[in-house]
């Protein structure tokens, strides 16, 4: 079950989602909602984008949609664990959270909180 932050009118809340085959099963504040979805796994987009060779070339993080940077939580020449939070993007009144595509060494952050970002900009560099 993955837990997430998100923030609703104003408010931040913690969900869990639960993964079924065609749904996900998402609790807020002691309901649960069941969506149906088709996406599987493979589909998932979390903002990481490959470079321009089809390779992941070290970590160059990308936005995965347009939206406002609403927290860095990582420092140039800060070590990451593969899955780490490194950044929050708002992208229509939703907090989405990037994380680590890999262990490494943040070598180059180029935006700054409030930075509003493109689809396909580039946010920060792991090596």
């Amino acid at each position: 079950m993955e837990e997430l932050k998100v923030n609703i009118d104003g408010k931040e809340h913690t969900i869990r989602i639960e993964e079924g085959t065609n749904s996900l099963k998402v609790h807020l504040d002691g309901k649960i909602y069941e969506v149906e979805t088709s996406l599987s796994n493979t589909q998932k987009d979390y903002g990481l984008d490959d470079d321009a060779s089809g390779s992941n070339s070290g970590g160059t993080i990308k936005a995965n949609l347009p939206g406002v940077i609403f927290s860095l939580d990582v420092k140039v020449d800060q070590k990451v664990k593969k899955g780490q939070k490194l950044l929050s993007l708002v992208a229509m009144k939703m907090e989405n959270q990037i994380s680590s595509p890999q262990d490494g060494v943040v070598k180059k952050i180029v935006v700054k909180k409030n930075d509003k970002v493109n689809k396909g900009d580039v946010l920060l560099v792991i090596e």
